[in-house]
């Protein structure tokens, strides 16, 4: 299990490149979990350009990125949680907390704020170690 990771709940399809091949079913669904990169470094703002109250802001981007990472057609994308530990979350909320005065997440004013307009309630604090 990643230290902090977005997870996706993702149904992908697979299409037979044979002709002489059948698959029943065709769609499958499965847990994708994609890293969180640490607060401050590249990558970090992904909750803010993907997510919003804890949805998709774009599914169809989200999407793409899936595809990509998996190899396969994806039908759907849905987003689930941040799963991450204490430590994460508090690295998390310093780095916001130091990006509020460029106005980099609009007008919220607080971490709190800024993760509770980009993930929702959909932070699943884990303890350390598990």
């Amino acid at each position: 299990m990643l230290d902090a990771a977005y997870v996706f709940r993702v149904r992908f399809r697979l299409d037979p490149r044979a002709e002489n091949v059948a698959l029943a079913p065709r769609t499958f669904e499965t847990t994708m979990e994609r890293a969180a990169d640490p607060p401050g470094e590249e990558g970090w703002l992904f909750f803010r350009d993907n997510l919003w109250r804890g949805e998709a802001n774009d599914p169809a981007h989200l999407r793409e990125l899936a595809e990509e990472a998996l190899g396969v057609p994806v039908e759907s994308i849905e987003f689930r949680e941040l799963r991450t530990g204490a430590e994460h979350l508090a690295a998390l909320k310093e780095a916001i907390a130091e990006e509020l005065p460029r106005g980099t997440f609009g007008n919220a004013d607080t971490p709190q704020a800024v993760i509770r307009n980009y993930l929702g309630s959909s932070v699943h604090v884990r303890p350390e170690g598990s």
